[in-house]
């Protein structure tokens, strides 16, 4: 006989099935796509540094304030560690309080973006458009005028 609490139970148990589905999905990444700079895994290894190697290349994290591009505030343009290309006026930093750089508007054609389905939720990974380095994640909570 069904009983109410088994439905709940079934449902929950269904919603649950379900998100780890959902979650499981394999994403796009930078990785999947083509980019007009490309190196070798040997040739990045010689190029960047081991934390940079980590990060920009298999999306790892630099630990939080570690970077000396927090203190950076001269007037400029950052660029790419992986091609040197422009990627952020020093004109839309700004301090997330986050522990790693944060701008709220890239230069015109310097990023692209991809859906990033790790940790258990749907974030936006931000990477180089020229040689696909993973440059950080985009969130909804910065500042004006974008909110990003």
């Amino acid at each position: 006989m069904l009983k109410r609490r088994n439905l709940l139970l079934a449902g929950v148990g269904g919603a649950a099935l379900f998100a780890a589905w959902r979650y499981s999905l394999p994403a796009a990444t930078a990785a999947d796509q083509s980019f007009k700079v490309a190196h070798t895994d040997a040739e990045w290894r010689k190029l960047l540094t081991p934390q940079q190697y980590s990060v920009f290349r298999h999306e790892g994290t630099e630990r939080p304030y570690s970077s000396p591009l927090n203190d950076e505030h001269r007037p400029g343009t950052f660029t790419c560690a992986g091609c040197q290309l422009d990627l952020f006026s020093s004109e839309t930093k700004f301090d997330s309080r986050t522990g790693w750089p944060s701008f709220w508007k890239p230069l015109d054609n310097a990023v692209g973006t991809v859906s990033d389905r790790t940790l258990g939720m749907i974030r936006t990974a931000v990477h180089c458009a020229q040689c696909g380095g993973h440059l950080g994640h985009v969130f909804n909570d910065g500042p004006k005028p974008t909110g990003q």
